[in-house]
């Protein structure tokens, strides 16, 4: 059995299951006498759907027929489904879906901002897909916290790399590294093209830097991937790290990066920078003297990449 076939099965049980949880009073219907359907009975479904009765009856008996989106769109709408359940029935129909387009998140809960303060002491930050920083653990803090940047608004890795001169820059090898970086931002652009938020941001950064134009002209294209970097550090001078990226279930386009020390100078490095900011820093401090909003050389805000 082909991958078609085993698809025809599972939509009918699928419309047979959504149908039989809407009442005709969810749709403003009259409940009707003798009713043996728990839920609309399919001719309904056509009617507000606007639909053939054939073939709608053909879509749930799995027949093989086509459907358009504008039609899924309908049927979608009258059995009131959600945005991952209309997802499900365009895959089983075979019909490329096109989710709606999201805002990228701004914020994370505080399960996830436990999970990267665990991972010390391995620098680790959640991005979005444009490379705004959401949240970072104190590691992070330590290596990336790059002062020049301050005043840009939000914590941006992109804005940080192409705008602070050279010696301010935690990444070392920029001619490297920035074309990687655009090329995944790139990608994830693909499916924000003509946002006003998308459009604005790109159009900003090429103002600001000319050799992000330069890149971003080029339209090359990568995914997110594990790799290895080296920064820099007034303390502790250049470490190796590898970037390792995760996904988040329930914040698309939004991932967890961490970063592992890729040799024992590294390593030694991040002991050096946990032991200054805990004599900096001490637990005994309130919190609002770490808070995100201190402009202390050693505050807690965060940009790097």
């Amino acid at each position: 059995m082909n991958t078609t076939q085993r698809r025809r099965p599972e939509l009918a049980g699928f419309l047979r299951g959504r149908r039989a949880r809407v009442t005709p009073a969810d749709v403003g219907m009259p409940p009707g006498l003798r009713r043996r359907t728990p839920g609309l009975r399919r001719e309904e479904v056509a009617q507000l759907s606007g639909v053939g009765v054939t073939w709608y009856t053909w879509l749930e008996q799995g027949r093989p027929i086509n459907a358009s989106p504008q039609v899924l769109d309908a049927v979608a709408r009258t059995l009131r489904l959600d945005q991952t359940e209309r997802e499900h029935l365009y895959h089983l129909a075979e019909v490329p879906y096109e989710s709606e387009p999201e805002l990228p998140a701004q914020t994370v809960s505080a399960e996830i901002q436990g999970i990267i303060d665990a991972l010390d002491p391995r620098p680790a930050a959640v991005y979005n897909s444009r490379y705004d920083i959401l949240a970072a653990n104190p590691p992070y803090r330590d290596l990336f916290f790059v002062p020049q940047t301050l005043d840009i608004g939000v914590p941006n890795v992109l804005w940080t790399l192409f705008t602070v001169p050279e010696p301010g820059c935690p990444v070392v090898f920029r001619d490297s590294e920035l074309p990687l970086m655009v090329a995944t931002l790139r990608s994830a652009y693909g499916r924000h093209v003509g946002e006003p938020a998308w459009e604005d941001y790109i159009r900003g950064l090429s103002a600001a830097s000319p050799r992000f134009a330069e890149l971003w002209a080029g339209g090359d294209v990568l995914p997110p991937g594990p790799r290895v970097k080296t920064f820099r550090h007034e303390a502790v001078g250049e470490l190796r790290m590898t970037s390792v990226s995760l996904s988040i279930d329930g914040m698309p386009e939004c991932r967890i990066v961490a970063y592992t020390p890729d040799d024992q100078k590294a390593r030694k490095g991040l002991a050096v920078l946990r032991e200054r900011r805990e004599r900096l820093w001490p637990p005994s401090l309130p919190a609002a003297t770490a808070s995100l909003g201190s402009k202390s050389p050693m505050s807690p805000t965060t940009w790097g990449t």
